[in-house]
């Protein structure tokens, strides 16, 4: 048994596994909403919530170094510049009442190569 291994493995080395993520939060928050494996969808939606959160604690940080900082974290993390404002213009101030969820999955049934459960990965309204 493989102890302490953290997240999913997602049938990859560490580096394609790292690309693959980073590559689906980006097109989570540029379309709002992607149809992916439900493994990849689990994998990336609290990696996700988690870049939403500190976006949102961004905004409403009333210093600027605050602001420059909440930015640089989630820039880092996304790593493109037209995302990264739009989660902070216009996908965070839309959550500023909200405490978490901010992101649902529904299932659409299997995939007819390789019958794998696909699901959409959507932000909630």
């Amino acid at each position: 048994m493989k102890h302490k291994i953290a997240g999913k493995i997602l049938g990859r080395k560490s580096g394609p596994r790292t690309a693959l993520r980073k590559i689906l939060v980006k097109q989570l928050f540029e379309f709002e909403r992607i149809t992916t494996t439900r493994a990849k969808a689990q994998a990336i939606r609290g990696q996700a919530e988690r870049l939403i959160t500190l976006a949102k604690k961004g905004n409403a940080n009333e210093a600027a170094a605050g602001k420059v900082h909440a930015r640089r974290l989630v820039a880092a993390r996304i790593q493109d510049a037209k995302s990264v404002k739009k989660l902070f213009d216009e996908i965070a101030p839309r959550y500023a009442e909200r405490k978490g969820g901010y992101t649902r999955l529904v299932r659409l049934g299997r995939r007819n190569g390789d019958s794998a459960e696909m699901v959409m990965l959507e932000l909630v309204e």
